[in-house]
């Protein structure tokens, strides 16, 4: 069984695919960490993450990179959007991401283009949302506590900034697949959003047995 979930960042869609897989028993990839593995890279180098070919350079590395604490860094996500719209890195890293998807058994994988490029066949699709003034409080929030002294208004300017270059970017634009169940998370709980995933992929598994 293959999940796809999708979503813009702070949404949640980490916290629920991780719920997900546990669920259901199946292996995760946050895909999201590849492209932050290769903003780590370009950055160490002293690339140009707005450079194509720096970027593709950068690519190449082994998956214990993926468990880098310093890959969860606020500027190390803020390169990863940028290295993320170069059609060769997308290009580099997508048969990775297909071979994780489809390994037996399943798995449960996140990011911004999995239910419409990178397992458009998966059993269950979701794009779990939220407000864009809800998830830069989340993310402020986490930012606080790692102490961060950035304000809000500044990092709802990023998130506004970040969605534009996810959704306008010409390869793989993030988007909403088709066939996708939509989870707004606003003003939902944790846990009630997490339960509210588990009954969504249930009835889609279900209708699917039933077909």
């Amino acid at each position: 069984m293959i999940i796809a979930v999708d979503g813009p960042a702070a949404s949640g869609k980490g916290t629920i695919a991780r719920a997900l897989a546990k669920h259901y028993r199946l292996p995760h990839l946050d895909t999201g960490l590849l492209y932050r593995a290769v903003a780590h890279n370009l950055m160490s180098a002293h690339g140009d993450p707005e450079n194509e070919q720096d970027a593709l350079a950068a690519c190449s590395f082994e998956d214990r990179l993926l468990d880098e604490p310093a890959l969860k860094g606020e500027e190390t996500g803020r390169i990863a959007s940028i290295v993320s719209a170069h059609p060769l890195v997308r290009a580099a890293l997508i048969q990775r991401q297909r071979n994780f998807a489809r390994q037996a058994g399943g798995a449960v994988l996140d990011g911004r283009d999995i239910g419409t490029v990178i397992a458009p066949e998966a059993d269950a699709k979701l794009f779990v949302t939220a407000t864009p003034q809800t998830r830069a409080r989340r993310r402020h929030a986490e930012m606080q506590k790692a102490g961060s002294l950035k304000s809000l208004d500044s990092v709802l300017a990023d998130i506004r900034a970040r969605d534009r270059r996810d959704a306008g970017r010409e390869i793989a634009p993030m988007q909403t697949a088709p066939d996708a169940d939509l989870l707004d998370t606003s003003y939902l709980s944790i846990d009630a959003a997490v339960q509210r995933a588990i009954a969504l992929v249930d009835a889609r598994i279900g209708r699917r047995l039933a077909s």
